[in-house]
């Protein structure tokens, strides 16, 4: 089998799995969205890492003190199965990599990222990725059961919060703009105010 190195090795128009996922050997990020290839924009711009960064920061502090759950941040690969029992890397046709994650199911984490839904997905969204983020990436998070969803707009300063209700839907909680501070639906205890995460 030639080894894949360059994404014009691959058909778009294919699809693969996350056993075909673990032999390429990709100079740039990739996500399989239901065996379809997504690529992933080039490097993040300054005010995204920053975001990110913040965001982490406030993560970090609330659950080193408050809970065993893990955070992490991309590139991180989550492996989600379109069914329960298939766990296969040949069963698994979606692997995304989410800015950031909240996993409180230590179960789910191995040395390879998370196999399951997060408990909460932050996706922190470009020009180039909002199709993805709030469309195909909302879809899934929503189709898989992660509890709660931030999409964050940096270039408006602004944050979505859905939370998924017991219909197993998400529910647009609250939109938060400028220096809003909000609390986590998971996690009351935990405030994150959007003047650190902006540096307004």
């Amino acid at each position: 089998m030639a080894v894949i190195s360059s994404f014009s090795q691959l058909n778009p128009e294919g699809i693969y799995t996350y056993a075909d996922y673990l032999q390429w050997q990709l100079s740039e990020y990739v996500e399989l969205i239901k065996g379809k290839i997504f690529r992933m924009s080039p490097a993040p711009s300054t005010q995204h890492q920053s975001v990110v960064r913040e965001l982490m920061r406030s993560l970090l502090s609330y659950f080193k003190k408050n809970s065993p759950c893990s955070i992490f941040s991309a590139p991180f690969d989550v492996r989600l199965p379109e069914k329960k029992r298939a766990t296969g890397d040949e069963d698994i046709y979606t692997v995304v990599q989410p800015d950031i994650c909240v996993i409180c199911n230590l179960s789910k984490i191995d040395e390879r990222g998370c196999i399951g839904a997060p408990d909460l997905v932050v996706e922190v969204i470009s020009p180039s990725t909002s199709y993805k983020d709030l469309k195909v990436k909302y879809a899934l998070y929503e189709e898989n059961g992660v509890g709660e969803y931030w999409a964050v707009l940096p270039g408006e300063c602004t944050l979505l919060q859905f939370v998924l209700n017991q219909a197993g839907k998400f529910e647009l909680k609250g939109i938060f703009a400028g220096q809003d501070s909000f609390s986590s639906h998971l996690f009351p205890d935990l405030q994150i105010s959007l003047s650190d995460v902006f540096q307004q």
